[in-house]
């Protein structure tokens, strides 16, 4: 009797383990979908439909954001997607090797989690950062571009794919940024899209640099040859839409009314180019038949920020006014653009003196308002 007896309480500690078991299985699966029922509603409360679309409205992170940061700014300016960067260290702008900072990747998905939980789409972005941050991407050119393009592929996008893009489910992964030296290497780039294409189920862009054109510039070459390039890079073609970094310079002078900036999108006054921005905006999205994305959409909180918008500092002078007038300006004449996908204000998620980037009062006014 001792011997069933011990038998059956055996038998008895075993079922009971099994029920806890599945009882333990059954309440995380429970909370799991309870997250993904919740996440899927937040999202719906933030998607952004207008009469001309879906729109997505975003804002770039500095590298060196902070995740509290980056939170409150989301609901301050009212987005419903973020730019979120992976640092990717080069060492210099003649490298062929390119290595993801594990810091940055390990932030980054801590991001990502509450951003998602919120309802937040991201745009995935590598970060090139290069000599620590001293030198700029657009300059970069690799002594060996085979070598170069290998690295991207297998040791940047592979890992960010597998790790965050696919397991977190982000709304689209940016393969590339603003690489003016050699972009104009379409086979290879064109072969970084169908790889991308072929592991990762989402959305996908490349963020081409802005450009400039002048109505002086009558033989169409010099000037002309950038934005020609621009128009028939057949990498285009592969992507969902076409992401922009638009740090156009539009005028000659150091403030500006809000109707002189529309104004200049249409012929910019700058050297008297007479460069309409719309219009080849425009016509890179015909070409391709993709909306077209301000990939970046920044102007620095100073005086002459419309003159040369990619400087951080063009001026000593801080005026925030200065920079809520191009903001305005470019919602004044592209938010009701069905071509327009809609833009991603940088920078956001840092905000001390270095970052003059980061929007003024008058700029959060503006941006907030924006698909409202």
């Amino acid at each position: 009797m001792t011997r069933g007896f011990s038998v059956s309480l055996k038998r008895y500690k075993l079922r009971y383990i099994a029920l806890t078991v599945l009882i333990i299985a059954a309440i995380f699966v429970k909370e799991i979908l309870i997250d993904i029922v919740y996440i899927e509603k937040q999202y719906e409360k933030n998607r952004i439909i207008t009469p001309w679309g879906e729109k997505i409205k975003s804002g770039n992170l500095s590298v060196d954001y902070t995740i509290e940061q980056a939170l409150l700014d989301v609901e301050r300016l009212g987005l419903n997607t973020v730019n979120v960067p992976v640092r990717i260290d080069i060492p210099s702008l003649t490298a062929n090797g390119a290595v993801i900072n594990e810091e940055s990747k390990k932030k980054a998905i801590q991001l990502i989690k509450k951003l998602r939980f919120r309802g937040i789409n991201i745009i995935l972005e590598p970060y090139p950062y290069i000599k620590n941050g001293e030198l700029y991407e657009t300059q970069l050119n690799p002594s060996n571009k085979n070598e170069w393009f290998t690295n991207w592929e297998q040791e940047v996008l592979a890992p960010l794919i597998r790790e965050i893009a696919k397991p977190y489910k982000v709304y689209a992964l940016c393969i590339g940024s603003n690489f003016d030296q050699f972009e104009q290497e379409y086979k290879a780039w064109a072969g970084i899209a169908d790889f991308v294409r072929s592991a990762y189920p989402g959305r996908i862009t490349y963020k081409t640099n802005w450009w400039y054109t002048a109505e002086w510039d009558t033989q169409k070459n010099g000037l002309y040859d950038t934005y020609t390039a621009k128009l028939n890079n057949p990498v285009l073609e592969k992507v969902d839409f076409i992401s922009v970094a638009a740090y156009f310079e539009l005028t000659d002078q150091e403030t500006n009314t809000v109707k002189n900036l529309v104004s200049s999108i249409y012929s910019t006054q700058i050297f008297q180019r007479h460069q309409n921005v719309y219009d080849e905006l425009k016509k890179l999205s015909t070409q391709w038949n993709k909306p077209v994305f301000f990939g970046e959409l920044g102007f620095p909180k100073r005086n002459m920020a419309a003159v040369h918008p990619w400087d951080p500092e063009p001026s000593k002078i801080v005026n925030g006014q200065e920079q809520a007038n191009g903001f305005q300006a470019y919602k004044e004449v592209f938010e009701k653009e069905s071509w327009i996908l809609g833009f991603s204000v940088f920078a956001i998620g840092k905000d001390d003196e270095f970052k003059n980037y980061y929007p003024s009062d008058q700029s959060i006014s503006v941006i907030n308002s924006w698909y409202r």
